[in-house]
């Protein structure tokens, strides 16, 4: 048990650092925390200029998804770096827990994207003039972290098609896309078409 949470813990930390370039700090601000105020100030001035929802509707909204931005590339990328690298195929045969060495890798990106969530929360309510009810903490708080587990899966998932597609960042993308059309926070769902509306109810981020 001891050597898996060790497989589990350092086999992570390392596969996280490397990810951004060592933990380049500068790559970490531009890459994901500008972007997640950027997407709330887009979509909230997009939705007043429409007269669709109020700006606490986009804020809580693209928080949400902002967990799921490093969730999806983040687990993708990881998986596909190991392909590249060819230590892909040594994890699978070595007598390691397969389970400690995935779900070691999946934890500090699903961390990573709740922190991201949350910044752009207090950042984009900061800027936007959105207070919350501290009632709402506790709910948003598990709604961030279900999110960003639930996309750190469909990251999984897109990795393991990039093993024949070959390219993990078209389909994230496409994926996100999806998220930010479908789930139910920029575009009420009740203005969906009765489909589209259906199977977002499966999405993780609705």
């Amino acid at each position: 048990m001891r050597r898996r949470l060790r497989i589990f813990a350092i086999g992570g930390f390392l596969s996280y650092r490397a990810l951004f370039g060592w933990l380049n700090p500068y790559l970490f601000v531009i890459i994901l925390l500008v972007p997640s105020v950027t997407q709330i100030l887009f979509f909230a001035y997009l939705g007043r200029a429409a007269g669709v929802e109020d700006d606490t509707f986009y804020v809580v909204g693209n928080a949400v998804v902002a967990a799921a931005v490093p969730c999806l590339f983040g687990m993708a990328d990881t998986i596909t770096d190991e392909r590249y690298t060819h230590t892909l195929s040594l994890l699978v045969v070595s007598p390691a827990s397969r389970l400690a060495l995935f779900l070691g890798r999946a934890a500090p990106v699903a961390v990573n994207g709740a922190i991201v969530a949350a910044f752009a929360f207090v950042v984009g309510a900061l800027l936007l003039d959105v207070s919350v009810p501290a009632s709402a903490a506790l709910p948003l708080l598990v709604t961030v972290f279900v999110t960003a587990f639930s996309c750190t899966g469909l990251g999984i998932v897109n990795a393991s098609l990039g093993l024949r597609w070959r390219e993990t960042a078209l389909l994230s993308n496409l994926i996100l896309y999806f998220l930010l059309l479908a789930a139910g926070v920029n575009v009420p769902l009740d203005l969906l078409p009765g489909w589209l509306s259906t199977l977002a109810q499966g999405i993780p981020v609705t």
